[in-house]
Parts: C-alpha cells; sequence; structure tokens
C-alpha cells in the first residue's frame, strides 16, 4: 500500500467534505497529529478505526485503500442540537450587540464541553447549534457532552436534544460557499423533538427512545410516553434528563 496515495486520498476527501484535520479527529477520538500524518504519508490509519473513517470521509474501504469508489450513503451518529427558549423576547431588550456577546458566550461554552467528548460541530444558526458524534461510543458521548454543558451553563433557558441514527454528511450549497452539512430523517426527528422538549421538559435536556436505549443504567431518565408531535409518528416518546448528574470523565 502506497502511504503517501493513501495521505492524499484521507487529505482530498476531507477537504472536498469541508472538515478540518480537528473534526476527523474528534470523531474518532484521536489527535489531529495522528491525521496530520496520516494525510503527510507517515503512516497508516489503525485498521480498527477504518469503519468509522470511512463512513466520516463517505466513501467505502475499498477506496480508501485502493482508489475512487461509489461514496457511501450514510452513517451512525447521535445529533446534539440546541435552542434558547424566548430567545426573541429576551434579545429585543438587548442591543444587537449585546445579543452577539451574549449569544457567542453560550456557544463557545457549548462547544468547548461537546468538543471535550469529540464532537464535530456543524453549524451555528441564530439561537441554535448543531453537532453530532459518531464512532465508538458516541451516544454517551454525545449525553456526557450535553450534562456537562448544561451543569456548566445552569441557564433552564438553554434546550439540548439528544437523537441517534443515520446521517448524511455533505456539502450543501453553492460550491463556493458550501459548507459541511448532516442531513436525513434522524436529523429531521431530532429538531422535531426537540419542539416538544423546549415547551415541555423542565431540565431543558430531553433525549429520543434511540438515544435512551443506550444510556448507561446509572443515569436518571424520566419518561413521557405516547406524545402527538408534529411532524413524528403518533405514540412517540421523548425522555426528560434531570441536570446535575455528573458526566463520565472524557474518554480515548
Amino acid at each position: 500500500m502506497n502511504l503517501d496515495e493513501l495521505g492524499n486520498r484521507i487529505r482530498e476527501q476531507r477537504i472536498k467534505q469541508r472538515l478540518k484535520q480537528q473534526d476527523i479527529a474528534n470523531a474518532l477520538m484521536l489527535s489531529a497529529q495522528a491525521v496530520s500524518k496520516w494525510e503527510r504519508g507517515e503512516n497508516a490509519p489503525d485498521i480498527s478505526v477504518l469503519p468509522d473513517l470511512v463512513k466520516i470521509l463517505g466513501v467505502s474501504v475499498d477506496w480508501l485503500l485502493t482508489g475512487p469508489q461509489q461514496p457511501t450513503d450514510s452513517f451512525e451518529a447521535t445529533i446534539l442540537c440546541t435552542s434558547i427558549n424566548h430567545f426573541a423576547e429576551r434579545s429585543a431588550k438587548m442591543s444587537s450587540k449585546s445579543v452577539a456577546t451574549w449569544v457567542n458566550g453560550l456557544f463557545y461554552t457549548l462547544t468547548e464541553a461537546a468538543l471535550q467528548y469529540g464532537c464535530v460541530p456543524i453549524k451555528y444558526v441564530g439561537d441554535g447549534f448543531l453537532g453530532f458524534f459518531s464512532g465508538t461510543n458516541h451516544t454517551e458521548r454525545a449525553l456526557n457532552a450535553a450534562l456537562t454543558a448544561k451543569s456548566i451553563l445552569d441557564d433552564r433557558h438553554f434546550i439540548i436534544t439528544l437523537h441517534r441514527g443515520n446521517i448524511f454528511l455533505g456539502s450543501i450549497g453553492h460550491p463556493d460557499y458550501s459548507k459541511p452539512d448532516i442531513t436525513g430523517d434522524t436529523v429531521n426527528t431530532a429538531f422535531l423533538t426537540m419542539s416538544w422538549v423546549a415547551r415541555h421538559v423542565e431540565s431543558g435536556l430531553g433525549v429520543s427512545e434511540a438515544v435512551a436505549l443506550q444510556v448507561p443504567e446509572h443515569i436518571e431518565l424520566i419518561s413521557h410516553r405516547d406524545l402527538e408531535i408534529h411532524g413524528l409518528p403518533s405514540g412517540a416518546t421523548v425522555y426528560e434528563v434531570p441536570v446535575g448528574q455528573g458526566a463520565n470523565e472524557k474518554q480515548g
């Protein structure tokens, strides 16, 4: 196997996906230096990380090791999305500069907490953040990130929702201005669930049933069953996560 060619394929596909070396490292729970060494042809990814690496890059193992192949459609991940209750009313009482300072402070804290657990940040829109976790124990890491962020921010109006499923990662928009984004039913379900969480979950932290099935036993959950959430199948279940529960130490 030609390491220089392998490194070039990793680099080219990473750039095509509009991802940073740090994003790849976060998703795989490795260091950015490890990814840099791959791209420089100094060594090859360990076979244990190949399944997750090809999902992030949107290619097959064959493509990565031997050359161009058909990109894969999707990979499994845990979505973390956020919003701020009463954002419009609160920001209307503030200057534009103050709103930017306030929101940037929240996003900085949230992002730093999420990065500790290997989040790949995707975008910030108004009062919202969207990111994903993939690879080993991605759901548990996403929950730990959410618990950490809520404990630091201590703002009941700050809403975090987690959902797990298959996502598609790719560039959205005009080629000259596009940025990486994630799409698919999993993302849609996460945002639809968040709208219910924002109105009904006192702690401000809610997870879907797909996430709840992966939550460690020591984490307390409060179930809300047989819900009618617009856009979702009838009888949905959402779980409230009381804040104040300790997150596990950073993994990896």
